[in-house]
């Protein structure tokens, strides 16, 4: 309204301006009436204008009335010759009512009036597409200059001054301006990108509402957000229209940091199938390393870490908002790390000069440090004992991850070394895998057989009769048959396998075969280990 207002063409005369700000407000259009109720037609937000054709019909008061209840911007009165002065009690009813009032003079169209108004709008729509312009400009030359996700805050700070952080929903802080968030509003942040829908604000820094603007990854999913410490209804529209812009772009910045994730994912997971692949490959373990900053040449500490809960429960989300905070708490302590997010674990190795006892302590220290920068969950920590150097790593990393599996069944302690937890999982971690399937296949193989050929569940029943410590009544019971139903499932178990379970070598057989198959790397992760060497040894080309 200011800006008609200054428009000295027009002639418009404040008088009666309503409350307070109201001629800054924005106004939605100009709408012409002479209607004794024109408030069925008027938008919220418009404003009106009239010659007072209606006063034949409707009192001042009445037209007022109608105006305001259609909650318009204002009211334009314009003279004319029948009506050379503004109706009595039009002032009156408008001041009461905070109605702002405008008079415009005789021999000035209403269409004049449109015509400004045209105009201010083209202008200010042409400024806000410039804007628009000027700052995707802006925006693509920081990232393409390598700025990244700071820089684009960077440039949101000098037009908009608001104080900016962006968090991933891992519970990363990519970057901030203006303002330092704590540990526990970071897990707030990132609590709430992991809400189906996500929240337009969250309440995040003394307990105040920050608006919430999204940033997408690959295949659309929500894996950032650009938060303004401020609440939405305070911003302006070139501040929202800014921030909105921005993320957008802070999407591409995502997307190409996923994709070096996912590069520098492939490569940890090539070296520990390098390193699981023993001595034949010390050279490229080394090297590899080495490209990690931690020299090979050094002796060197092995750890496992996982969420305490049962693998198979293990979200990928945990796994990957682990590794990120074990990257974090090494670099904390100037320890240079290669980390590798496994399908079920985190394997951490890094030079290590100090003794096992202090490498005993750090572990538990570890273990409370992970815990607490991912959503304060209780995480554990295999650990190896310490390698002389690169070339003696599988033992090791073997161990580390089968006592982080026991940790992670077991509950107790979060960290553990070999000698604390020794059991026969530590002897089948030794082994290789294919020794371990083989011996699973020869045990349980007619088991497998029989059940695929009869559509029985043989293998199932000796599972449960197992974790039932062979219990009849509580196995029976477990799987939900007769005890002369389980009688007779043990005993043809008995004559395909040729082991009776009621013999304790013969049981520990069965058993040790169940076990084999959860013991060491997960089965996905064997099978891509043995196409990698398939690849390295004369079967096929690589890329």
């Amino acid at each position: 309204m200011r800006r008609l207002i200054d428009q000295s063409a027009l002639g418009l005369r404040v008088v009666t301006p309503g409350p307070t700000e109201s001629l800054d407000a924005e106004i939605r259009w100009l709408h012409t009436t002479e209607l004794a109720d024109p408030s069925p037609y008027i938008r919220p937000g418009e404003l009106v204008l009239t010659n007072g054709l209606w006063l034949s019909h409707v009192s001042v008061d009445s037209f007022v009335d109608c105006v305001v209840r259609a909650r318009a911007a204002g009211l334009v009165f314009g003279l004319t010759e029948q009506t050379p002065q503004l109706p009595p009690g039009l002032v009156e009813a408008s001041q009461a009512r905070e109605l702002p009032l405008f008079e415009l003079g005789i021999g000035v169209p209403f269409t004049s009036v449109t015509s400004a108004a045209a105009r201010i709008r083209n202008e200010a729509l042409q400024a806000e597409l410039t804007a628009t312009v000027q700052r995707g400009e802006a925006l693509a030359s920081a990232l393409s200059r390598g700025g990244g996700v700071a820089g684009v805050l960077e440039l949101l700070r000098r037009e908009t001054n608001l104080p900016l952080v962006v968090v991933d929903r891992t519970g990363r802080c990519l970057a901030s301006i203006d303002c330092q968030l704590t540990d526990e509003q970071i897990r707030t942040a990132a609590a709430a990108l992991n809400r189906t829908p996500p929240p337009i604000e969250v309440a995040i820094a003394d307990g105040a509402p920050s608006a919430l603007y999204l940033v997408e990854g690959a295949m659309g999913a929500i894996d950032a957000g650009l938060y303004c410490l401020a609440p939405t209804a305070s911003l302006t529209p070139q501040d929202r229209e800014a921030l909105a812009q921005a993320a957008r772009f802070l999407s591409l910045e995502v997307t190409k940091q996923q994709a070096v994730h996912a590069i520098e994912a492939r490569f940890a997971a090539e070296l520990l199938e390098m390193i699981l692949s023993g001595a034949r490959r010390t050279g490229e373990v080394a090297q590899r390393l080495r490209t990690y900053g931690v020299p090979a040449d050094r002796p060197l500490a092995v750890f496992a870490l996982a969420p305490a809960a049962p693998r198979e429960t293990t979200e990928r989300l945990r796994i990957d908002e682990i590794a990120a905070a074990t990257g974090a708490a090494f670099s904390a302590n100037g320890l240079p790390v290669f980390t590798a997010a496994g399908s079920h674990d985190v394997v951490a190795i890094c030079s290590w000069d100090r003794t096992q006892e202090e490498l005993r302590r750090f572990s538990e220290q570890l273990s409370a440090e992970v815990g607490r920068r991912v959503r304060r969950q209780r995480v554990v920590v295999g650990l190896g004992e310490i390698s002389a150097d690169a070339s003696a790593l599988r033992e090791p990393l073997v161990r580390a991850r089968e006592i982080c599996q026991i940790l992670q069944a077991r509950g107790g302690p979060t960290a553990a070394t070999f000698a604390e937890v020794a059991t026969y999982r530590m002897l089948l971690g030794l082994l290789d895998e294919h020794v371990r399937d083989a011996y699973a296949d020869q045990v349980l193989g007619p088991i497998r057989d029989y059940d695929s050929r009869a559509h029985t569940e043989l293998e199932n029943t000796l599972r449960a009769f197992l974790a039932h410590d062979g219990q009849w009544a509580a196995t029976a019971a477990a799987l939900h048959v007769h005890v002369n139903t389980l009688r007779n499932r043990i005993g043809r178990i008995t004559e395909l396998t040729g082991r009776d379970i009621n013999r304790l070598p013969d049981r520990i057989d069965l058993f040790l075969a169940l076990e084999a198959e959860t013991t060491g790397p997960p089965a996905a992760e064997r099978k891509r280990r043995t196409s990698t060497d398939h690849r390295h040894h004369g079967g096929g080309s690589s890329t």
